[in-house]
């Protein structure tokens, strides 16, 4: 385990994993988030990661940025620092995944449900109550149309309104909902039906979905084809899956 201030960092059994572990609302400051940079600059280019899970400590996953840092002076460097990890996050060729156990608000809604899945603990709160403090989330607004009807868009982001994870998950923001007893437990239980897979697949399945976004779907069939033919066809772990499928055995993954 590396060694932050307020953060924790850690690989195991080819899952990193990015605690947020800044008191109990693990607020964002420029800090926090030099740290979370650096972390996911070590994990750049990795091919070897099944996924990178981010979780919290505390009651909150993470109430936002610091307002006290959206200064004249800091706003440049705050606003740089924090999309930075937007930015490096959309290098990262593994899923990734948040594990929200408490509210996500503001930045910390952003960075959740940036990634590529969330799963949510009963009741815990999301929101981007910006707007009541006369600014907008950019992050929220260049993402949340992919995965939400622009309608709620604009009332999420218009209106600031905080909704329950069950009503994010209804709207697409999350994938699942668990009890709050046994959270943790869960949710690597389901982390488990992923990390199951090959590494070297679950990369190409993800670099497949993503190439087809915003394309007509002849386009993006084209892409996901040459992927399959081109790269996922020429890994061990393809023929490997389908010889173990054939011979109604345990696929043995080499992650290549």
């Amino acid at each position: 385990m590396s060694d932050y201030k307020h953060i924790r960092f850690e690989t195991v059994e080819r899952v990193a994993y990015i605690t947020l572990c800044r008191e109990d609302l693990n607020v964002l400051n420029i800090a926090m988030m030099e740290e979370i940079n650096t972390a996911l600059e070590s994990l750049t280019g990795g091919n070897d990661l099944k996924a990178l899970v981010f979780k919290a400590d505390g009651k909150a996953f993470s109430a936002g940025v610091d307002v006290s840092e959206h200064t004249a002076e800091l706003v440049d460097k705050m606003i740089n620092t924090f999309h930075m990890m937007f930015r490096l996050l959309d290098g990262m060729q593994c899923p990734t995944i948040a594990f929200v156990q408490g509210a996500a608000l503001g930045g910390g809604c952003e960075l959740a449900c940036y990634c590529d899945m969330v799963v949510a603990a009963e009741g815990v709160r999301f929101g981007q109550p910006e707007i009541k403090v006369g600014v907008f989330p950019p992050v929220a607004a260049a993402v949340f149309p992919c995965h939400v009807h622009l309608k709620q868009v604009y009332e999420l982001l218009l209106t600031g309104d905080v909704i329950k994870a069950e009503q994010a998950m209804e709207i697409g923001l999350v994938n699942r909902v668990l009890p709050r007893e046994n959270f943790a437990a869960d949710c690597e239980a389901w982390l488990a039906r992923l990390t199951t897979n090959s590494a070297a697949i679950l990369r190409l399945t993800k670099k497949a979905i993503r190439a087809g976004l915003n394309k007509p779907f002849k386009d993006a069939l084209s892409v996901a084809e040459q992927i399959y033919l081109r790269e996922m066809m020429s890994t061990r772990d393809a023929h490997e899956g389908l010889a173990a499928f054939m011979e109604k055995r345990a696929p043995k993954w080499e992650d290549g």
